[in-house]
């Protein structure tokens, strides 16, 4: 029993303690490069949307969308229209 014990404590240090922690926060890492390289190059405008909106879903600031879609007037996005969000 006590190999047991030294066995698993082992294991949980190995597992658990510093690569366990590690691989959470890579994962929390990757996730969020994950989020930031996918971000369409553009997206079309639905009925309802915000640049708020949008912003918020693609990780891109309100600034940088109309930094790069200049002739877009932000308080009237129109269905159908493409912003580009890089």
């Amino acid at each position: 029993m006590l190999v047991v014990a030294v066995i698993g404590g082992a294991l949980g240090g190995d597992g658990s303690g510093g690569s366990g922690g590690q691989r959470h926060h890579g994962k929390s890492a990757h996730r969020a490069a994950k989020q930031r390289t996918h971000v369409p190059a553009t997206y079309v405008i639905e009925s309802g949307d915000t640049l708020n909106a949008i912003s918020h879903e693609f990780h891109v600031p309100v600034a940088r969308i109309v930094e790069l879609n200049p002739e877009v007037d932000p308080q009237i996005l129109i269905a159908g229209e493409e912003l580009k969000l890089r």
